[in-house]
């Protein structure tokens, strides 16, 4: 089943698409990712208060950073699901989680935008410093 993304969204596959959309409207795409997450979520599964709670962060980090060349290091790989749509994911969103699908966590062998295979917390802090 697959579940459409709101009309300002579907025009972002890159955070370079991203950078296009005006600030003003900023605002509209975090409502749009935010509720895409719910429907997705609501329907295939996965967790939602981690990613929900980033989701204007997530969209920041990609509008004001140079990402990929800028890495983004996640605390907990949960909150990464707007991180993954905004990057080239949206449409595989639905297969998060799945048997051959999406991994649930930032993978860096899945985008170029995953630069550290974070799981759960607190081994971010240490990754970051190793990469900086």
């Amino acid at each position: 089943m697959q579940i459409p993304a709101g009309a300002l969204l579907q025009t972002i596959n890159t955070p370079d698409d991203l950078k296009k959309v005006p600030k003003e409207k900023l605002h509209q795409v975090c409502d749009e990712l935010r509720q895409y997450i719910i429907d997705v979520v609501s329907v295939h599964g996965g967790h939602f208060a981690a990613s929900l709670g980033v989701v204007e962060l997530s969209v920041a980090l990609h509008y004001i950073y140079n990402t990929p060349y800028d890495q983004l290091v996640w605390d907990v790989g949960h909150q990464a699901y707007g991180h993954k749509i905004l990057t080239g994911r949206r449409d595989d969103f639905s297969t998060n989680r799945k048997y051959g699908g999406l991994s649930g966590f930032p993978k860096r062998s899945e985008s170029e935008y995953d630069t550290f295979g974070v799981g759960h917390s607190s081994t971010s802090i240490s990754a970051a410093l190793g990469m900086a």
